[in-house]
């Protein structure tokens, strides 16, 4: 056995002028609770510092919209959750909106191991929403607006005793997401979301959102042999209501554990990593059963081309 104790730390809303300072407060409280279980990692969710901004329309210069994103990691503000997290002897993966020193913005993780040291970074492939100003909508999902899409591709790094992985929010309905971290041996995936319940683009998957959630990561743990560890905000936030349901996937797809209320809340679990060997040296053999050349579209086609 390769035990690794896992945290999903789920948090509830952030109200849109919460300051950072009480965040992390939110964040240790979450990490204490993580020590008297025996974690070894802590898992936070997508944007886990500020409310989920996307929401609003701001102009590209609006001093609000800047203040939402990190110009450093650690900062004066968020050093106290890493000076916790060293002293407590506890790794963490944490969301925030990133500004780069030449103006580059991107939806954000990075991991963290035990004695605080940064292991990983990475920047979200797959951003959902819309670009432009909707004003008729009950709010808006201007992700599109706000970040860039990445084009650094899916990592992943050897930590905890095994080799991680990260993804972000719509990141997770993405096959292509598993499979590229599937073939590099992933044995865990931590993926934090924001997820709204109503999808104004076609609002009858609404009561599917739960659903649909916890399918697709549930997927990706079977088809990949991995563990797949997803974390929400969740809760009514600032008017608009989002998923929780925060997980613990197990390689064979099954939910280890999961949360009970869509506020901050704790849920762990003891993952073996050896229990991935279990699929990926059987049903999902890379190495003997996939056929990379009868799979061509995928990697040369982005768009549905039907046949004449």
């Amino acid at each position: 056995m390769r035990p690794l104790t896992v945290g999903a730390a789920q948090l509830g809303p952030i109200a849109r002028y919460e300051t950072r300072a009480k965040v992390v407060e939110r964040l240790i409280a979450l990490l204490h609770q993580g020590a008297e279980r025996g974690c070894e990692v802590v898992v936070f969710p997508e944007l886990a510092l500020t409310t989920f901004f996307p929401r609003w329309y701001f102009p590209d210069d609006s001093p609000e919209l800047l203040s939402y994103f990190e110009t450093e990691m650690p900062s004066a503000q968020t050093q106290p959750l890493f000076d916790e997290a060293k002293r407590l002897g506890i790794g963490f993966h944490l969301g925030y909106a990133e500004l780069t020193p030449d103006g580059h913005r991107y939806n954000t993780a990075i991991l963290v191991d035990r004695s605080g040291s940064l292991v990983a970074k990475y920047r979200k492939v797959h951003i959902p929403g819309h670009e432009e100003h909707e004003p008729q909508r009950p709010f808006q999902h201007l992700e599109r607006r706000y970040f860039e899409e990445s084009t650094e591709g899916f990592s992943v790094w050897r930590a905890f005793g095994g080799v991680m992985g990260i993804a972000l929010c719509n990141d997770r309905r993405w096959p292509e997401t598993y499979r590229v971290m599937g073939l590099q041996g992933v044995e865990m995936i931590f993926i934090g979301y924001n997820t709204p319940l109503h999808y104004a683009p076609d609002p009858v998957q609404d009561p599917l959102q739960a659903f649909h959630n916890h399918l697709v990561m549930q997927a990706g743990a079977y088809q990949n042999g991995t563990w797949v560890i997803g974390v929400a905000k969740g809760g009514t936030e600032e008017g608009v209501e989002s998923l929780a349901h925060s997980a613990v996937i197990a390689p064979s797809g099954q939910i280890v554990a999961q949360a009970v209320t869509d506020g901050d809340e704790l849920i762990t679990a003891q993952c073996d990593l050896d229990w991935c060997s279990q699929y990926k040296d059987t049903l999902f053999d890379f190495g003997r059963y996939r056929r990379p050349e009868t799979y061509q579209l995928i990697g040369q086609q982005k768009g549905v081309i039907p046949p004449p």
